[in-house]
Order: structure tokens, then sequence, then C-alpha cells
């Protein structure tokens, strides 16, 4: 999942000089953290540094993300459907889910506050970025009359 979301966001593999999907990652995130994310293919678990920032949620081997810091991958919020717990899915404590129409992806938090956070801030950066959204110049009110 993680390749084709990637290939979907940057037009292409997940290496390249414009890896970031034209955000500037390492500049004032809307939320940085750890987290435990289940591998692809190999369905092991790996503490990765995420970022998320404008309507993309990035992961990286450290923190120590700069400038020249390339993600190991990219998921584009305004692609996924729901952000959840999944305790009961995985079986493990401080688990979340974040689903497109597609693939899920599972993270781990460090603690039960950190995964509410977590899935707080994924949650409203899907809303803000979803192309499903309504705009108020798509608002039907039919309270207004028009002038007689």
């Amino acid at each position: 999942m993680a390749v084709s979301l990637w290939r979907a966001v940057v037009g292409g593999p997940s290496t390249g000089e414009d890896a970031s999907g034209g955000v500037d990652f390492w500049n004032n995130p809307e939320r940085s953290g750890w987290l435990n994310k289940q591998g692809e293919y190999i369905k092991t678990w790996r503490r990765r540094w995420f970022v998320l920032k404008q309507g993309k949620l990035f992961w990286f081997k450290d923190s120590a993300v700069t400038r020249a810091s390339v993600p190991r991958g990219i998921i584009p919020v305004a692609s996924c459907l729901t952000v959840k717990g999944a305790e009961d899915v995985l079986n493990r404590q401080f688990a979340f889910e974040l689903s497109t129409s597609r693939d899920t992806m599972y993270f781990i938090a460090d603690s039960e506050k950190e995964k509410e956070e977590w899935i707080n801030s994924i949650g409203r950066s899907i809303v803000q970025h979803s192309r499903s959204v309504v705009t108020d110049n798509e608002v039907l009110d039919y309270d207004i009359r028009p002038p007689s």
C-alpha cells in the first residue's frame, strides 16, 4: 500500500529529489512523533518517526528530520477514509488503523494518549484535505429565499 500511495503522491518511485511531494516536512509539522508501523509485505513492526503536514503523513527511520531527509514513505490523507482504534483487530494495546478504499495500515503508539492524539490529528487532516468536503461555494442553503 505504501508504495502505491507513494506513487500517487509523488508520481514515481520512492526516491528522487522531490520526494517530499512539495511539502516542507522538516519545518513546523502539525504533528510528529514515534509510531510502530507494520510492514507492507513482511508484516513485522518497525519503529518510525512520523510527520503530519499539509495533508500528508511522512515517515522516516529517525527523528533527525532535515531538508535533506528522504521520507521512507508518504500517505496522502485525502485518500484515507477512516482512522480509528484497532486494539481489537491486532490484539495489541495502543493500536490504530488508517484505511483507504483499498488498503488498511496499522500503527501502534507508545500510550493511549499518543494514540488518541494521532487519531485526532489525522482525522482532522482527513476532513481538511478530503476531496469530498463541501466548500462554501457548493453549499445549497434552502432557507435563503431569493429577493421578491
